[in-house]
């Protein structure tokens, strides 16, 4: 069966570019200070996801929004999808923002992509001047414990096997991403009914494109989450805002009280679901503005 065509994301131009972490998509669009907006990691996962931010800022910014490795239009073949090969993609993209702009980045990520961008900006922190970190994974209940050796993950073994058998991981796939199935985890996500239904359609597209199977299934094993994310999130010294949902199955931020005691983070909750910019775009970007105005000097 023919797959549907895939449509772009975004309205922009679509560029593409081989590094570390393979053939990697990415839409630019905008001029003035580097911005760079990165989707969450989830079975239905896109650039779609920060399309709101993305149509807010191209105004007044270059903007930058990849599509991550095993989605979109980047490279989505059989290989082995982990959190370094995440954190190469975005730091390729960093790499080109930085040799265009020669300018400090304000970075946006959703979700486990938080995790990711968090990584690369204690690497590289001079490459950014602000990151905000978008219903952020690392601040459940239990994320104290997440201080295992550097760069480990949560893998789950069994799971792992599981999902790594060829026999039937195209149909568990399948299985996860059938219409309703992708709606019933949109609305925990919204934590109610009234979901976006144009995300919800370009879920339904971009999970039946060729070799689509292959990232979720590595996020369903486990292996995309840091078992170190705490001792990562610590070692931050720019500013990070942290908008999040205040409804829904991610609303858990029971362990933020030690970022919350920090001069560098601050924490803004929304009365809506992990997509915020979604559902309450002015409440949303009017904070987002202020943040990066009173960062605007460094």
């Amino acid at each position: 069966m023919n797959s549907p065509t895939l449509p772009p994301a975004l309205d922009a131009e679509r560029h593409e570019t081989n590094g570390r972490a393979g053939r990697l998509s990415f839409y630019v669009a905008g001029d003035g200070p580097p911005m760079l907006l990165i989707h969450s990691i989830n079975a239905a996962g896109s650039a779609y996801d920060i399309k709101p931010a993305f149509e807010h800022f191209r105004g007044s910014r270059r903007v930058f929004a990849p599509d991550l490795p095993g989605f979109g239009f980047s490279d989505r073949s059989r290989r082995r999808y982990d959190i370094g090969l995440y954190v190469d993609a975005i730091r390729d993209l960093v790499d080109i923002i930085d040799e265009e702009t020669e300018s400090t980045i304000d970075a946006l990520a959703a979700s486990l992509s938080s995790e990711f961008l968090a990584r690369l900006a204690v690497d590289r922190p001079t490459a950014f001047r602000t990151l905000a970190l978008v219903t952020p994974t690392g601040f459940r209940a239990g994320s104290e414990r997440l201080r295992g050796p550097e760069g480990s993950n949560r893998e789950v073994g069994l799971v792992s096997s599981i999902v790594n058998v060829s026999l039937w991981r195209r149909g568990l796939y399948s299985a996860l991403v059938r219409p309703s199935v992708i709606r019933y985890f949109l609305r925990r996500s919204w934590g109610s009914d009234d979901i976006d239904e144009n995300l919800a359609s370009y879920c339904d597209l971009t999970t039946h494109q060729p070799g689509a199977e292959n990232a979720p299934l590595a996020f369903l094993s486990g292996k995309l989450f840091a078992a170190d994310i705490r001792n990562v999130y610590e070692k931050l010294k720019l500013p990070v805002w942290v908008p999040h949902g205040t409804r829904g199955d991610f609303r858990d931020f029971s362990e933020a009280d030690w970022a919350m005691q920090r001069d560098n983070w601050r924490f803004t909750p929304f009365e809506s679901g992990a997509l915020p910019h979604f559902e309450l775009p002015a409440e949303f970007f009017g904070e987002y503005e202020r943040f990066l105005g009173s960062n605007a000097a460094r």
